[in-house]
């Protein structure tokens, strides 16, 4: 019983964290960039996903993606492109944390 409740638990918080994505462009998220809190997620990963296991604290998955350089905070070059061509990301608040996904690399 407990295997299923902890799924039902982690289904439900899944459904939550995707009703809190949006997509928004990168120069709505400067002050978070610049307070260091901005998070890039690999197009390889799932940004739900991801939210989920920061949530969650696991950190073997985070260490994992963040050695595979999957997970890292956005760089000083990610962040002047994204400027650069006025890009629109897909985003979700993990406190303390706003995880970002290039919205491009995503929809194709």
């Amino acid at each position: 019983m407990k295997d299923r409740d902890t799924e039902g638990l982690q289904a439900l918080l899944k459904e939550e964290i995707h009703s809190e994505t949006a997509t928004i462009a990168w120069t709505e998220l400067q002050r978070f960039f610049a307070a260091g809190k901005a998070i890039y997620v690999s197009p390889d990963l799932d940004l739900i996903d991801a939210a989920v296991q920061i949530s969650n604290d696991n950190s073997d998955a985070i260490r994992q993606w963040m050695n595979h350089g999957k997970l890292a905070h956005v760089s000083d070059d990610q962040a002047r492109y994204w400027i650069d061509t006025d890009a629109t990301v897909w985003a979700v608040v993990v406190k303390p944390w706003v995880l970002v996904q290039d919205f491009k690399e995503n929809s194709s």
